[in-house]
């Protein structure tokens, strides 16, 4: 799925019109239009704008509705990752949300350099 259609379907979710979403992000109806239609990048700010907003991780915004938040099988081979799981399920609710914000904002910037790296080689 294209950025450009994620946006479309975070904005259709939230009951926006172009015209909200273009002042929310501080740009004109025609330019946000161009981005959802994926005829024009769109900004890291204007993203970054959107996550706040909504309260959602950049990485959410792009992949909008696209992949589940919660993985359907996890398997873990390597015994000490599986034992450092065991014990981050035993911290108290208040360090275990923060760190998984740490692992979400690694895994949130990796998919953003990937999706970058992608977008820059079709140029």
């Amino acid at each position: 799925m294209k950025i450009g259609d994620s946006l479309k379907k975070l904005r259709e979710n939230k009951g926006y019109t172009q015209q909200q979403m273009a002042e929310l992000i501080h740009v004109h109806r025609s330019g946000y239009s161009k981005m959802e239609n994926s005829q024009q990048d769109i900004p890291v700010d204007c993203l970054i704008h959107i996550a706040k907003n909504f309260g959602m991780t950049v990485d959410d915004v792009i992949y909008f509705g696209e992949r589940s938040s919660v993985p359907n099988e996890v398997s873990v081979e390597d015994k000490a990752a599986l034992e450092q799981l065991q014990l981050i399920n035993e911290l108290d609710i208040e360090e275990k949300n923060i760190l998984l914000k740490l692992i979400e904002t690694f895994v949130s910037k990796k998919r953003f350099k990937d999706y970058l790296e992608k977008n820059i080689a079709t140029l």
